[in-house]
């Protein structure tokens, strides 16, 4: 095989190349290849000969055949070097290539180097700068439960001093979902307020009306409030005047201002009741612990004189010393006016001035779950009646027509 040549394809100028490709059985006859002028011959043992020609050119060799000749053997020197020189100048090639390979990469290498070192080292920093800010992210987290713990303790501590010892809860009847007052303990109560809480504390809220048909029927309520004095006034004369109370009179004051309550309590003002149990921490439950934990102060403890020690009022220490105590009052319908009994009907009746509307409003919104659950029932039905239709309705497809 050689190189092509022609108008389209030339050879390399002054070069002439030629590549052969020997069989085992050419390498290891003994018979050479012989020149004849523009013609190589070659005798390879016991081959049919044939023969491949192409343009002539000056500088290249332009006829190869291969043919058996009776005088082959008369040159197996020149046949020998032959081989040899083209088998270095391959061998050459290969090393050349070889070696242009090997430079190539070694450059590569040199330039990939120092981005792979940069990277390695990035990620070598990274490593030990996710490492550290691991343990501080520890040391931070550690550091803050701990500070967690410290300040729930702290605002416990906080939360008693504020708020007095945390006060157990009580079943009150009325809490239930649909539970109303005991009215019977509302009008207990109220004789209660009446006869232990009036004298200090006010219910400027409340008017006597408000009584009618909750623990007081007309009549009573009217003689009730027929009992007190109101200032009114002025009238014609100009000049103010006192009057029987009536129903539209709201409970009489204990004091006529704040500085006279302070000053006849020895510096403490009693509060206004009419909320109470809306304004205090846990309500109902503190109120009835308050009035119910009146004892001895602990051993360590000192209260000063005028004050009384009250574990649920915030501080420990209350102006107001212990109003209930058993047979303090005595009440219409014969129940045993205990300690516990008296401060579970004052604070029912304390429940009820906060929260008058309380029954009324679990009445309406019994009714309106009840109509509202009449009309889902409706719609629903509703609903499937007019989607039954659409919901039951088979679609085919004819594909064929």
């Amino acid at each position: 095989m050689i190189a092509p040549t022609g108008p389209n394809r030339s050879p390399l100028p002054g070069i002439s190349i030629l590549f052969f490709f020997f069989r085992p059985d050419y390498l290891e006859s003994s018979k050479p290849l012989i020149f004849n002028g523009d013609v190589l011959h070659a005798s390879p043992p016991s081959r049919p000969s044939y023969s491949r020609s192409l343009p002539t050119s000056a500088s290249t060799l332009h006829y190869l055949r291969y043919a058996p000749t009776p005088d082959s053997l008369s040159s197996p020197p020149a046949t020998m070097s032959l081989t040899k020189n083209i088998i270095t100048v391959m061998e050459g090639r290969a090393k050349l290539t070889r070696c242009l390979s090997q430079l190539a990469r070694r450059i590569e290498d040199a330039k990939t180097l120092p981005v792979l070192s940069s990277h390695s080292m990035k990620q070598d920093q990274e490593t030990m700068g996710s490492t550290g800010s691991g343990y501080l992210r520890k040391l931070a987290l550690l550091g803050a439960s701990i500070s967690g713990l410290l300040s729930f303790g702290t605002i416990a501590l906080a939360d008693e001093a504020e708020h007095g010892l945390a006060v157990p809860n009580y079943p009150w009847p009325h809490e239930g979902i649909l539970s109303s007052y005991d009215h019977a303990s509302i009008r207990r109560g109220h004789h209660v307020y009446q006869q232990v809480c009036a004298s200090c504390h006010s219910m400027s809220l409340i008017s006597y009306r408000d009584l009618v048909g909750v623990a007081y029927t007309e009549e009573e309520t009217k003689a009730m409030a027929a009992e007190i004095e109101v200032v009114d006034g002025p009238n014609d004369e100009g000049e103010m005047f006192t009057r029987p109370g009536k129903l539209s009179d709201r409970f009489p004051q204990p004091y006529e201002n704040e500085q006279a309550a302070r000053f006849a309590n020895g510096g403490a003002y009693p509060p206004d009741l009419s909320l109470i149990t809306k304004a205090r921490h846990n309500g109902q439950n503190y109120v009835f612990a308050l009035l119910t934990g009146y004892h001895d102060p602990p051993a360590g403890v000192s209260i000063r004189e005028g004050l009384y020690y009250n574990p649920y009022f915030p501080g420990g220490a209350i102006a107001m010393p212990k109003m209930l105590i058993d047979g303090a009052v005595e009440y219409e319908d014969g129940t045993l006016a205990t300690e516990s009994q008296m401060g579970k009907d004052v604070v029912s009746f304390l429940s009820w001035a906060a929260e008058p509307e309380m029954e009324e409003r679990k009445l309406m919104g019994f009714k309106w779950i009840f109509v509202l659950s009449l009309a889902l029932l409706q719609a629903a039905y509703y609903r499937r009646l007019k989607w039954s239709v659409f919901k039951s309705r088979k679609l085919v497809l004819d594909v064929v027509n």
